[in-house]
């Protein structure tokens, strides 16, 4: 048993560890709730001055913050389903007795240790260039006009990229989840003359209700951030501007530290209040 003596130094010890955490988890967010009450413009003029809340009325007033708003939503949800129906269906394929099962489930899984500006770029310019991407000798091949993916179909194109790199993640915890389920309870349903769409539906999707769960808070906290896709992309053009996009305009391209400072308060407060609706969601089903 740890006396009183043994405890405190224990504490004592762990203190440097525990203020280094603190100061490197602070120190950002106070500087950024400081400038985000300030004008200051690096390259004209400086520091001009504590502004209150002005920084942030001209962000959410302006004309690109709720576009950038509805861009991220809409790249999450579609990154989100796309990720989850067809984590599940590739999950179910994996875990069915296969020739190669083991290199099988190495490729699938491969995407998802790529870096996104890598990916970003592979995609853009061997898929869907109009003149040389593999679309475009598709769609010349049916007689059709090739489409320009980036600029007619944007949002669609960024969600389908940024879903290739985040499918093999899905994939990985439902298949760990799928060989969790007990095959006796497959069997006993087929034995009761469950079709394998009603054994699907009734056994083994309940069975992955908390893998899901998963799934979407992991995959929605690190998605509400998504640029390293846009900047390579489409820079912004299009309808792909996202809060994070916009926030990195006004800092850098517009030199406006407050401005941008302002934004990303909205950003923490906006990933917070889904945070907190996805970790109830999590809660929820975890004392099922």
């Amino acid at each position: 048993m740890a006396t009183q003596n043994s405890r405190s130094a224990a504490r004592l010890m762990m203190a440097p560890a525990v203020i280094l955490l603190l100061g490197w988890m602070l120190v950002p967010l106070t500087m950024t709730l400081l400038f985000s009450f300030k004008k200051y413009l690096p390259l004209r003029g400086g520091d001009l001055g504590w502004v209150g809340f002005e920084n942030y009325v001209r962000f959410v007033t302006s004309s690109a913050f709720w576009p950038s708003v509805w861009a991220t939503l809409v790249i999450v949800g579609g990154v989100l389903i796309i990720t989850v129906v067809f984590g599940v269906l590739l999950a179910i394929l994996l875990n069915q007795p296969m020739w190669g099962q083991g290199v099988v489930r190495i490729l699938v899984i491969s995407p998802f240790f790529v870096m996104p500006t890598v990916s970003a770029l592979v995609w853009k310019n061997m898929f869907m260039d109009p003149v040389n991407g593999l679309f475009a000798h598709i769609w010349k091949f049916f007689g059709a006009a090739p489409l320009e993916w980036l600029s007619q179909a944007s949002l669609q194109s960024i969600t389908l990229i940024v879903s290739w790199q985040w499918l093999p993640f899905a994939t990985l915890i439902l298949l760990t989840a799928i060989q969790s389920l007990d095959s006796e309870q497959l069997e006993a349903a087929e034995m009761d003359g469950a079709t394998p769409l009603q054994r699907f539906a009734y056994v083994t999707l309940p069975h992955l209700g908390r893998a899901i769960t998963v799934v979407v808070l992991i995959q929605t906290i690190f998605l509400l951030g998504i640029f390293a896709e846009i900047f390579v992309t489409t820079q912004g053009s299009f309808g792909t501007r996202t809060l994070t996009y916009l926030i990195y305009q006004r800092v850098l391209e517009s030199q406006n530290v407050g401005l941008g400072s302002a934004g990303g308060v909205y950003a923490i407060i906006l990933a917070n209040i889904i945070a907190i609706f996805l970790m109830r969601m999590v809660g929820k089903n975890l004392d099922k």
